[in-house]
């Protein structure tokens, strides 16, 4: 059976495109300034963690987070959008897959008692998956043109 309209490589170029502006949106409606000036996302991060029923996350974040929360609010912002140009450009696509994936992993763990956003952050992690297992980058991106991967 054929494709509708496009092969099945350019499908899968299509949903990790689709993927990588997904996450330069999530990139673009922040609020930079409150993340970066006031530590706005690294505060909401830290009132989560305080209440998070698995003490492993509270620990980690008071480990890790907690005493740098600048560079953390840096981490968390530019690492969104170097996943979403990485995707949309196919540029270091496995790379940007994987960080993409730890990235929605990590979110899914931090919010587990909040299953608002959960179904996004679980299929950006599916997405990200097959994505990666089918090799996506084969097809429109910067990564096939000059021979990476």
């Amino acid at each position: 059976m054929d494709a509708i309209w496009l092969t099945g490589a350019e499908w899968l170029a299509v949903l990790r495109i689709g993927l990588g502006l997904w996450w330069l949106e999530s990139w673009r409606h922040k609020d930079k300034k409150g993340w970066f000036e006031r530590g706005t996302g690294i505060a909401w991060a830290a009132d989560v963690a305080a209440k998070h029923r698995w003490p492993v996350v509270r620990s980690g974040f008071e480990r890790v987070v907690a005493p740098r929360p600048r560079a953390m609010a840096y981490v968390v912002v530019y690492a969104e959008l170097a996943v979403g140009l990485g995707l949309v450009l196919g540029f270091l696509t496995p790379i940007a897959l994987i960080g993409g994936l730890l990235l929605n992993l990590l979110y899914l763990v931090l919010m587990i008692h909040d299953w608002a956003e959960q179904g996004q952050n679980a299929m950006m992690a599916l997405i990200s998956l097959v994505a990666l297992l089918a090799m996506s980058w084969q097809t429109w991106s910067v990564d096939n043109a000059i021979g990476l991967f």
